[in-house]
């Protein structure tokens, strides 16, 4: 009987440890990607700097500086449809979902919008 029970556990801790796997995701989205302003007016200039740090759980986190200091701080998710990325930041209302699309450049690897327009530079 022991030995009945001991190999039911060891069928137990298998089909338990086999279940609970994540898969792997090795997206090349994944990093940290982001985009620098320079405005300057008569009075002062700024810097605005973006970025979006993707992780491999499909979700990330979103920050927006203005010389050095942090303006938004915000997590967001994404998802991949064919080529195009979708990044949703449910705690932004005021911000809508970004469909972009991975380009090689002269600059390096870029996210792009659908309009053409360059988004963030992966660093």
């Amino acid at each position: 009987m022991k030995k009945l029970l001991s190999f039911l556990a060891i069928v137990a801790i298998i089909l338990a440890s086999n279940c609970s796997r994540i898969p792997e995701n090795n997206d090349p989205v994944i990093g940290i990607w982001s985009n620098i302003e320079m405005t300057t007016s008569q009075s002062a200039r700024s810097t605005i700097k973006k970025e979006w740090i993707f992780n491999d759980a499909y979700l990330g986190r979103f920050h927006t500086y203005r010389n050095n200091e942090i303006e938004v701080l915000t997590d967001f998710s994404w998802k991949k449809d064919g080529e195009m990325y979708i990044i949703t930041y449910p705690g932004l209302e005021n911000k809508t979902n970004d469909m972009v699309k991975m380009k090689e450049s002269d600059d390096g690897i870029i996210l792009e919008d659908t309009s053409g327009q360059t988004i963030a530079t992966k660093e």
